[in-house]
């Protein structure tokens, strides 16, 4: 059930990337060009080119979907009794969103933009909050008790 929720999470996250491209796209766009962060040392590390920004949020929206789909199907799997699979598919899904989530998000974003810094454009705390549910999502995919093969 917790992949469950978790991928119709992504699925709502990848439809409102989607359908509000401008507002999440500006957001990236920010945290790239470091224009709200106040440490001057910093700022060689900062992009700016609209072409860089545009790439950067497409591949973050295809990496949620693809997320969104193998939490999916791994989902499916469960509701199926194909336990193994299901393990398979929940796994790849969750590990992408912690790939995306921490090091995405709070490693680059956080550290290497200095996204921590910005008052207007820090995503730290929803970034942690979705590797705290998909690290926890995890564990239970894999604490729960596999079922005898007949």
């Amino acid at each position: 059930m917790t992949v469950g929720f978790i991928a119709l999470n992504m699925l709502l996250v990848v439809l409102g990337n989607v359908t509000d491209y401008g507002t999440n796209e500006a957001f990236v766009q920010h945290v790239l060009a470091m224009d709200t962060t106040f440490g001057k040392e910093l700022k060689w590390r900062a992009i700016t080119s609209s072409a860089v920004v545009t790439i950067v949020y497409v591949a973050i929206i295809l990496w949620e979907a693809i997320s969104a789909v193998l939490l999916t199907a791994g989902t499916i799997a469960y509701i199926r009794d194909k336990e193994d699979s299901a393990r398979k598919f929940a796994s790849a899904g969750l590990l992408m969103i912690m790939a995306l989530f921490l090091g995405g998000f709070i490693t680059i974003g956080g550290e290497w933009f200095a996204m921590w810094q910005s008052k207007d454009w820090n995503g730290i705390s929803a970034a942690l909050r979705m590797v705290t549910i998909a690290g926890f999502a995890l564990i239970l995919v894999h604490l729960s008790p596999r079922r005898a093969t007949q």
